[in-house]
């Protein structure tokens, strides 16, 4: 019993008497149970659901004011997944009205029942379009999120599947000439990772994602390139898998998006990010360690195997690979700073390092690109902006290619078209009076040599501006 208990017994007792004692005892009982336990006062509360579609599943995410038991059982004819959910409160409106529960409806879900108001425990029936496997878990409070229950509906024992919004690679690259350069793009966080929160509610996850869009479709306009996304929705993908993704498309280079936040609103600027080499040690060491890394492809484009060598030529061999890739990825960072530095104010002017998961790739070059600070008001707006996410996404671009172009991988269109063009582009800086076909008639090129080597959408130029000229 506490002091503040004891007193209010003993108060009890001086006022009404001894007879009484009993009675306040019992009050003092009451109270305890109030205090210490408080799911003897009131039922938890269903704050919120909401629903996020990824390529392996759909999840749904129930938000609770406290931890709540819970069972899941399906039904067929038609196919239903039942969620009852003891001594939590029933919602009123607006989860009640269809508009607000008609956002719920994604993947296989095409319609979600609540169990009536005056209900004391509460019952979520989903009504699916086809059958799935069904998983649940509660997670604690996190961040900004409290306690919630998820249920994850995977696809159908019978193979069916959502659709993925980057198709697989079936071929292997290595007998392949000519083929196209593999970029791939992680937009960072997304579904129930929102990442940064700016002004405005101004999502990480949101504005991340724009931008990978806009890179993929700069990218894919230009001959000899590939760009496919790691994610190309409003869903999680775990820190391995994004570099699972870039593997199982044969990758040349791994790029991540993100938009960087601060305690306070007034840091601003773009930054770059390579691993360190503590972060590539130990991966390399992780690599080793884990059978199914051996049995892994090295090189990006798929070369060597590390499951039939002994430990000491497998370890040379990441040890090589690793410290090439983090040397390119460096090299590929200060290309992308280079070319945001025109237009984007730099947080940092040279390539950072740190052990981001994200990065640890042994085999892929990986940078990490943060676009500027969504803590930051002004910055924040410029990141929601479409023609400012277009702008860093052809600079991020630029950086990339111009590195490529003079680092061409054996077998890419790039490196085919570097050996029928030998030699290294010049350069020209434009004066007043130049034209674009001019220069070109000049150096005996065509104007679209010249804009395709220096990613022009237009013949417009500007004084002052350095164009590279192919040699002939």
């Amino acid at each position: 019993m506490t002091r503040a208990m004891f007193l209010l017994f003993a108060t009890c007792y001086e006022r009404v008497g001894q007879s009484s004692a009993g009675a306040c005892a019992l009050q003092v009982l009451v109270v305890f149970g109030l205090c210490f336990c408080p799911t003897l006062t009131r039922a938890t509360d269903l704050e919120g659901i909401r629903s996020h579609e990824s390529p392996e599943k759909t999840r749904l995410v129930m938000d609770l004011s406290s931890p709540a038991e819970h069972t899941l059982f399906t039904l067929e004819n038609p196919d239903r997944v039942v969620i009852d959910l003891s001594g939590v409160s029933a919602p009123s409106s607006p989860m009640r009205d269809r508009k607000w529960l008609k956002q719920l409806f994604k993947g296989p879900i095409k319609s979600v029942r609540l169990s009536p108001e005056s209900s004391t425990d509460l019952r979520v029936v989903l009504e699916l379009s086809a059958r799935v496997k069904p998983m649940s878990f509660l997670l604690k409070p996190i961040d900004q999120y409290g306690d919630r229950l998820v249920v994850d509906l995977f696809g159908a024992p019978d193979g069916a599947a959502l659709s993925d919004p980057a198709k697989k690679v079936t071929a292997s690259v290595e007998s392949q000439t000519n083929r196209n350069l593999v970029i791939a793009i992680d937009a960072g966080h997304g579904g129930d990772d929102p990442g940064a929160i700016g002004p405005k509610r101004i999502y990480e996850k949101t504005v991340v994602l724009d931008i990978a869009k806009a890179l993929q479709k700069e990218a894919n306009r230009h001959p000899g390139y590939q760009a496919i996304l790691t994610r190309g929705g409003d869903y999680y993908v775990a820190h391995r898998k994004r570099t699972a993704i870039a593997r199982e498309h044969q990758a040349d280079v791994f790029i991540s998006i993100h938009a960087d936040a601060w305690k306070t609103p007034d840091a601003s600027g773009a930054s770059v990010y390579a691993i360190s080499e503590s972060g590539a040690t130990s991966e390399t060491a992780l690599w080793l360690a884990e059978k199914e890394n051996r049995a892994d492809l090295i090189g990006g484009v798929g070369s060597v195997s590390l499951d039939d060598k002994d430990d000491v030529l497998a370890e040379v061999l990441l040890d090589l690979s690793m410290t090439a890739s983090l040397s390119s990825s460096i090299l590929i960072g200060e290309s992308v700073l280079s070319a945001l530095k025109p237009f984007n104010k730099l947080h940092k002017s040279k390539v950072e390092q740190a052990s981001f998961i994200v990065l640890k790739s042994p085999d892929i070059p990986s940078i990490l690109v943060e676009t500027g600070f969504i803590s930051n008001p002004g910055e924040a707006n410029r990141l929601a902006s479409k023609a400012h996410q277009e702008k860093l996404a052809s600079a991020i671009f630029k950086g990339v290619d111009a590195y490529f172009r003079t680092n061409p991988p054996p077998g890419t269109l790039l490196a085919s078209r570097s050996a029928q063009q030998p030699g290294t582009a010049m350069t020209y800086k434009i004066r007043r009076g130049d034209t674009l076909s001019e220069i070109a008639e000049r150096f005996q090129v065509s104007s679209a040599q010249i804009k395709e080597l220096n990613s022009l959408r237009s013949d417009k130029i500007r004084i002052g501006q350095v164009l590279e000229i192919p040699r002939t």
